[in-house]
């Protein structure tokens, strides 16, 4: 399962993001979920470095499929919306394939 956690401030403003794991739907290569997901992210981590000022902390464990980033001070406007589209397609993905394939939790940080 690919476990999504989405960090945000005390005030309701993204910090960041994680998400762990493997979905498990099918093999590896294979796997639309795995694909999807990492799509989403990835696409978002560089679309914050190409058009934006706001700086990112990433780590990253390929072995555990883990990619975590954090904001390193308070968000503009324009990561703000694309934290929301990236915060919608996941959701789109948890709603498709409820079963058990991924999960999307908040933590306040």
């Amino acid at each position: 399962m690919i476990k999504i956690t989405i960090y945000k401030n005390s005030k309701g403003s993204f910090a960041g993001l994680k998400s762990l794991g493997h979905a498990g739907y099918a093999d590896m290569g294979y796997d639309i979920i795995c694909s999807a997901v990492s799509a989403l992210v990835i696409n978002t981590i560089n679309s914050i470095e190409a058009f934006t000022e706001d700086r990112l902390k990433i780590k990253t464990d390929e072995e555990k499929g883990m990619i975590e980033f954090k904001f390193v001070d308070d968000i503009s406007e324009n990561s703000t919306l694309l934290m929301k589209a990236l915060e919608l397609g996941l959701q789109g993905i948890e709603r498709d394939y409820n079963d058990g394939y991924i999960r999307i939790k908040f933590k306040e940080v």
